[in-house]
């Protein structure tokens, strides 16, 4: 382990003891990569998310998105060169393509979203990246299209009122070229609307870091955001 990799290990696990509850910073996860600069990742997703670097899948959520209320933060390190470009694909619980949770019962309804992410480099401290309205995002799966569906008695994708769009990741879309002028940018969302929990306040968030997802927190169940960050 390289002194960047081993001072980034140590300091996770000091921080790991020191917290407790709601506020205990996730255990630091060490991912083997190549390149000259040692990368702090954090994130928080609800439900659940996958990072790329570039075309590299650098690291999963723990938690598997089959798990309700899965809301979890992952602090992981990792080594790159610049250019990078960082990938996410981002994904709310839903149970079908209805887009609903909780089917059946009182409490069905529409999910929601949300995801916030900070990238340092480990040996000057200084701020890589962080999520907030200068990333671009793509829905890939929006449902549903009626949100009268969240009160239907017998939800059932694709049959009124409950149909979805869905469609598949663009070609290239994680590799350093790919145009995604025609993307999106990210919104930008508070506390108050995300209501972030499970390991949220277990990371020393940047000032500048923001909640993030595409336009509509309920409706747009898969997001891919992107961001190329140059030197």
């Amino acid at each position: 382990m390289n002194v960047s990799l081993k001072s980034a290990w140590l300091g996770g696990l000091v921080a790991g003891l020191v917290g407790c509850g709601d506020t205990r910073p996730p255990d630091l996860r060490m991912v083997d990569t190549p390149g000259a600069v040692a990368v702090r990742a954090e994130v928080w997703a609800d439900n659940w998310f996958a990072f790329y670097l570039g075309e590299d899948l650098i690291i999963e959520d723990s938690t598997p998105l089959t798990t309700e209320r899965s809301f979890n933060a992952e602090a992981f390190v990792f080594n790159a060169d610049y250019p990078m470009q960082l990938n996410f694909l981002v994904r709310d619980f839903k149970e079908n393509d209805t887009g609903l949770e909780y089917i059946g019962a009182r409490n069905q309804q529409m999910g929601d979203g949300g995801f916030i992410a900070q990238f340092t480099d480990i040996d000057n401290g200084e701020a890589i990246a962080v999520s907030n309205r200068n990333w671009r995002c793509l829905v890939v799966h929006e449902a549903p299209l009626d949100r009268s569906c969240e009160d239907a008695e017998n939800p059932v994708a694709g049959v009124a009122p409950c149909a979805f769009e869905a469609m598949p990741e663009p070609t290239g879309w994680r590799t350093l070229g790919f145009d995604d002028s025609a993307w999106p940018g990210a919104t930008e969302f508070s506390a108050a609307a995300v209501r972030p929990k499970g390991g949220y306040d277990g990371i020393d968030w940047r000032g500048d870091a923001r909640l993030i997802w595409s336009a509509d927190l309920e409706t747009h169940n898969t997001v891919l955001c992107r961001l190329t960050v140059g030197r």
